[in-house]
């Protein structure tokens, strides 16, 4: 039996006080209601990189340089449909204000508080690594 990879990549948005950026999912979406890292998936064509800045620009409304992602670690996890392949970068640089331009509920959040949104299991990871980087 073969299950199918997606390749998504997220992005940790660090701010200047230290907070991180999570997204949750709006109604209608695959896991609605769950709190994520901003990111998406990865196009035919594209690396990781071009396609966060993508992401980030169409979700958020910013403008980030590939020089200012930073990759910080990855998950793997296993669905019921398809295996979940997910770099994570951290970005504490970019231009714009960020903005929920997709309807979604947008969080500023301290990496200790991070544990008290549900997220998707993919997600559920990387919370210590942010916990150890910040």
């Amino acid at each position: 039996m073969s299950v199918k990879l997606v390749l998504v990549a997220a992005c940790a948005l660090i701010d200047a006080d230290g907070r991180v950026l999570i997204a949750q999912r709006p109604p209608g979406k695959s896991m609605a209601g769950l709190w994520e890292f901003p990111g998406g998936k990865v196009e035919p064509g594209e690396g990781p990189e071009q396609s966060l800045i993508r992401e980030l620009k169409e979700e958020l409304g910013i403008v980030v340089k590939e020089e200012c992602l930073a990759p910080l670690t990855f998950a793997s996890h296993l669905y019921p449909d398809f295996h979940l392949l997910m770099p994570l970068y951290v970005c504490r640089r970019w231009e714009g204000f960020v903005a929920p331009l997709e309807e979604q509920n947008l969080k500023w959040a301290r990496p200790i508080e991070l544990r008290n949104y549900p997220m998707p299991p993919a997600d559920e990871p990387l919370i210590s690594h942010l916990t150890t980087l910040l």
